[in-house]
């Protein structure tokens, strides 16, 4: 048995796609093959309590390590007593660092009230030029009530209106437009927008989010998809009458505290489950080609396909998974017949 558990260590030592060494750290890596991405590092920063950004976005990681060549760090939410995923710590990520040296953030994060050493990172890199992705419940990202320092980006800020949300992302939280887990969402690709880069080989969008609420999207926020509301949660089911659409995927720029202007996508889908749907995952994978200025390497028939087992926990509060602890993200296999 020793010298099999031995083996085993001794071949996926070996594995290019997945840190090992990163196994006791509280954040894990995915190392990526070549592809498109290499020498790309994007550092994703979950922790949402509803919609399982815990499970979502690791397997994103996946696909674009995998399959594009991108190395992937995954940041956590992290109980502070048991280091284990706790998306219901709103106060802790660690490993925020890792943003200094990142190509590109992707943030899904809700209502975070992250002490001042753990936001620095974050402003320093929205204020550095570098591009950013945000899902869903990030434009409400932060709600600031131990920690006031950086308040002006708390999604309720009057002067900075609507803080990292509306500022930075287009727009913060302002309502469910379909009702919460009974009407679903159709993306309709914007008349005009259908040659723009990050909607290559995209179709049939759908998802179980409902169309979130907005006022009008802020800058020069440019809406690529807008959603449809349907009466259920089935992607076959009928529009819902009187019900206008609403956007639910922008571009826009962001000139930070610096004057370095970002690139900016937005969607504001991102319940797990959307993840299971291939243009959901074509849009985001092609965002993240756009975001680092990879627009030409964007083939509409880029793979797109899920990487192991995905079978996340259902949405709501309290129904995470627990237990776990960033490692658990691990792809077991090494193979890489399928990496392209």
């Amino acid at each position: 048995m020793r010298k099999l558990i031995a083996i085993t260590a001794a071949v996926c030592a070996f594995c290019p796609f997945v840190s090992f060494t990163q196994a006791a750290q509280p954040w894990i890596v995915f190392d990526g093959f070549d592809g498109p991405g290499k020498g790309k590092h994007i550092v994703f920063v979950t922790g949402d309590e509803e919609y399982r950004s815990e499970e979502s976005m690791p397997q994103l990681a996946k696909v674009l390590a995998r399959h594009h060549g991108f190395k992937c760090t995954v940041l956590f939410a992290i109980d502070r007593n048991d280091g284990t995923i706790n998306p219901e710590q709103n106060d802790n990520i660690p490993g925020l660092e890792a943003l200094e040296k990142a190509d590109l953030m992707v943030i899904f994060t809700r209502f975070r009230d992250l002490p001042d050493e753990q936001m620095k990172p974050i402003l320093d890199y929205i204020n550095s030029g570098k591009p950013i992705v945000g899902l869903r419940t990030a434009t409400h990202a932060f709600r600031f009530q131990k920690h006031k320092t950086y308040a002006k980006y708390d999604f309720n800020n009057k002067e900075f209106a609507g803080g990292f949300g509306r500022q930075v992302l287009g727009e913060t939280w302002i309502s469910h437009y379909g009702k919460h887990n009974v009407e679903s969402t159709r993306g309709i690709v914007v008349k005009g927008m259908e040659e723009h880069p990050i909607l290559r080989g995209v179709k049939d969008i759908w998802g179980p989010s409902d169309v979130y609420g907005i006022t009008t999207l802020s800058g020069d926020s440019k809406p690529l998809v807008m959603g449809q509301v349907l009466v259920g949660m089935n992607p076959d089911d009928e529009p819902k009458p009187d019900m206008e659409l609403v956007p639910i995927a922008w571009t826009k720029t962001y000139k930070g505290d610096k004057g370095k202007t970002s690139l900016v996508f937005t969607t504001t889908m991102g319940h797990s489950d959307d993840l299971q749907n291939e243009g959901f995952r074509r849009l985001l994978v092609n965002a993240c080609y756009w975001a680092l200025k990879l627009e030409e390497q964007i083939r509409p028939d880029l793979k797109v396909d899920l990487v192991g087992e995905y079978k996340p926990n259902a949405i709501g509060f309290g129904t995470h998974k627990t237990g776990l602890k960033p490692e658990d993200h691990r792809i077991r296999d090494c193979g890489q017949d399928d990496r392209h």
